[in-house]
């Protein structure tokens, strides 16, 4: 993987598999993972399941290095980290 996008699809093609695994709706989408839980209740009407778009990028402070963040920014987990970003994600979509 020379290019950072190739980088970042790569980690997110291995966190879109990791996710399966939690029955998470998941689907690669042109600025991230699309990521709900169709069986959690979400916050209100305009979002009826809990969901969020998970993207991978360097991050400035750890010297560039690939990681997984939410749509508001928070980080997640390194991209080498897909079985522990996964299990973070399940969680804050109160996955089964």
């Amino acid at each position: 993987m020379h290019t950072p996008l190739a980088r970042a699809q790569a980690g997110l093609g291995a966190l879109l598999h990791r996710l399966d695994l939690y029955g998470l709706d998941v689907r690669l989408k042109i600025d991230g993972l699309q990521v709900s839980n169709p069986f959690a209740d979400g916050c209100c009407e305009g979002n009826p399941e809990p969901s969020d778009t998970i993207a991978c990028r360097p991050r400035p402070d750890d010297e560039g290095r690939f990681w997984f963040a939410h749509s508001w920014g928070e980080w997640i987990a390194e991209v080498d980290h897909v079985a522990d970003a996964a299990l973070l994600i399940a969680a804050r979509l109160r996955a089964r």
